[in-house]
């Protein structure tokens, strides 16, 4: 039997007092596919992303989250099956609270180490991401105080601890500088890369920060769907510059994407 769809969307809309946020948004990911999601701001990106974590319900449609559709399952179990990084997040995590201890909390979707009991398994495993992500020597700083760059490369360790199902970026490169986005998109593409790596949907407003290895992109103008499909025929120029409303080429050089206006 072939597995169901990580994501099945069919004419999903959302509407917040009287304005459509979004509509019409029919869209399949696939369990071994990674995905970028782009479009300007208002789009409704990150309201599609949002349904995709089952933190919002649709207005209209029907939307299936790892075989479950929402409206008929518990939320807070599907939520644990997911893993989630975002600015959101970043705020709710005590400045004092070390890496180490963010990335074992995502063990139990908790947000303090007090929270819960972790074994010392654990504890190994979130060492071990952290060290994957080239983020051992910031282990036991404050999360606070580390750069912005560090912080989003700990909170897809933390994404990863609890081994979810899918896994959900909203714009992670937001912020940073030339050579901590690098280094996100290089670990994003090792990720993309590594079979065991769940499906994934990154959210982003550049092409420049899509990683190699991403199958699969979506673009939306207005809460629409542009094109959505394969890297390769989602990503033209016709497609990108529709979707932002401005006149780009768009170019793929080594497994990177790059667009500039014409």
């Amino acid at each position: 039997m072939t597995a169901a769809p990580a994501l099945s969307l069919r004419g999903v809309g959302v509407v917040r007092d009287g304005r459509e946020l979004l509509g019409g948004v029919d869209w399949d990911v696939g369990r071994h596919e990674r995905w970028a999601v782009l479009g300007p701001n208002g789009s409704g990106k990150t309201t599609l992303l949002r349904i995709c974590g089952a933190e919002l319900h649709p207005t209209a449609g029907r939307v299936e989250v790892l075989g479950e559709r929402l409206g008929r399952v518990d939320v807070r179990a599907l939520r644990s099956r997911i893993g989630w990084v975002s600015g959101a997040l970043t705020r709710l995590l005590r400045p004092g609270i070390t890496a180490r201890e963010v990335v074992v909390t995502g063990r139990r979707a908790a947000l303090e180490t007090w929270w819960d009991t972790f074994t010392p398994g654990d504890w190994a495993r979130a060492d071990a991401l952290l060290a994957e992500a080239g983020m051992a020597a910031v282990a036991d700083r404050p999360f606070g105080v580390i750069s912005e760059g560090e912080r989003q490369q700990v909170l897809i360790a933390r994404a990863l601890m609890g081994e979810p199902e899918l896994l959900l970026l909203d714009e992670p490169a937001a912020g940073l500088d030339l050579g901590a986005r690098e280094r996100l998109v290089s670990r994003l593409a090792d990720l993309a890369a590594d079979p065991s790596t769940p499906p994934v949907v990154l959210v982003t407003h550049h092409a420049e920060e899509i990683p190699p290895g991403t199958t699969h992109a979506l673009l939306l103008r207005g809460g629409r769907v542009v094109t959505a499909g394969p890297v390769g025929d989602a990503l033209t120029t016709d497609s990108v510059s529709a979707a932002f409303s401005v006149a780009v080429t768009v170019t793929r050089d080594g497994g990177r994407w790059g667009t500039r206006a014409r």
